[in-house]
């Protein structure tokens, strides 16, 4: 009996050992880090007025939206207490349809609006990821439209092929909210709510200033722009390319590369650096791609060279934080964005008038504030990793 009893907790052991193993690797990355500490947040929302962080930067915001409205900044928005309760009477639902969802600005914008919409107690329905495929995200819209949501808070692939889709769920009732980007020929206060963003014609300003900065306002760079039609992105680069003309007349931009998604960095880069060896550094318009870039530097044998970018995810924050080849970057506020969106899915539900497009502030990223930046962007304190880099 005692062998038996042996043998059998010897299983037990195996088994645990096993089930541990199947789970979580033990460097937990900062975007899991950020779900959990969103699941805390809804399990724990209470009433209360709701607004974005009050202590982002008050800048000047530079963007214009998509149809040339000038922009309200997030700051001024706020559902006060009683609105707060009305909206949870009404036990709405909400999905949530994402252009792509695989890196550290979509998983923050998605965040912010979980835990927001805990709090109006609203339910998530659904999140969708159509993978940077327009056809996909029609497809995940008609499935979202299937659980009947009372709000549905999206960013387009395309502002063309996607525009039948989401016309569709405002012709259904739909409040529909928008990130960054509207699909064409939707109007504001009929098909859609508003569109929320970040300032991004300030980041732009943002990355050629540092680009300036580490040059000592002289130079041969390169660009990386996204080829595609894409308001916010055209918005970064044409402000970049605006900057260093006008300010930065000793600064000439020789070469520009176009990229699809956001695998296509190293490869563009690699041509360019092949193609014109002496250059000092490259814009790449956001941090995806900027880490390609980074790889094709590093191949090339690049030391003293400078990048700079758009948005402040966890490999860029590295590099940044170890003084590497990524020098600073304009970062947007993901999760302030999607409490933005989610208090303007409140003033819709409210019947309360909505600003046609507004936009968080612009934040400006180097090595010295980087750490305090990033508990700016997420909410939450930088990862070990960028921590000790920073020192």
């Amino acid at each position: 009996m005692k062998k038996l009893l042996s043998v059998f907790t010897m299983i037990l052991l195996i088994t645990s050992v096993a089930l541990v193993g199947c789970g979580k690797n033990s460097t937990t990355s900062s975007a899991s880090k950020e779900t959990e500490n969103t699941k805390i947040e809804e399990t724990t929302a209470s009433s209360g007025p709701i607004t974005i962080n009050q202590d982002i930067p008050d800048q000047e915001i530079l963007s214009k939206g998509p149809s040339g409205e000038s922009a309200v900044s997030a700051k001024t928005l706020q559902l006060t207490e009683e609105e707060v309760q009305k909206i949870k009477e009404g036990k709405y639902k909400a999905a949530i349809v994402m252009h792509y969802a695989g890196n550290d600005w979509a998983t923050a914008q998605i965040n912010g609006l979980k835990a927001t919409f805990a709090k109006m107690g609203i339910k998530v329905v659904a999140v969708t990821d159509a993978q940077f495929k327009a056809e996909k995200q029609v497809s995940d819209i008609e499935t979202v439209l299937a659980k009947k949501p009372d709000i549905i808070v999206g960013i387009p692939v395309d502002p063309i092929s996607t525009a039948s889709a989401f016309k569709k769920a405002a012709d259904a009732g739909v409040k529909v909210v928008f990130m960054d980007n509207k699909p064409k020929g939707l109007e504001a206060g009929k098909d859609y709510v508003s569109v929320v963003s970040a300032d991004n014609y300030g980041n732009g300003v943002q990355a050629a200033e540092i680009m300036a900065k580490q040059l000592g306002g002289k130079g041969k760079i390169g660009v990386i722009y996204h080829d595609a039609d894409y308001f916010v992105t055209k918005q970064r680069t044409e402000a970049f390319e605006k900057t260093i003309k006008e300010k930065y007349p000793s600064i000439k931009i020789v070469e520009r590369g176009g990229i699809i998604g956001p695998n296509d960095g190293e490869k563009v880069v690699s041509g360019m650096l092949t193609k014109n060896r002496d250059l000092d550094g490259i814009f790449v318009v956001w941090d995806v791609p900027a880490e390609g870039a980074l790889a094709a530097a590093r191949t090339a044998g690049k030391k003293d060279f400078v990048i700079t970018t758009i948005d402040l995810g966890t490999n860029v924050a590295l590099d940044i934080a170890s003084n590497g080849l990524i020098k600073g970057l304009g970062a947007q506020l993901p999760y302030d964005q999607g409490i933005s969106e989610a208090i303007l899915t409140g003033y819709s539900l409210l019947g309360k008038e909505a600003p046609a497009y507004v936009a968080v502030p612009a934040l400006n990223v180097t090595k010295e504030n980087v750490l305090d930046a990033w508990k700016l962007v997420y909410h939450q304190e930088a990862p070990k990793s960028i921590q000790g880099a920073a020192k």
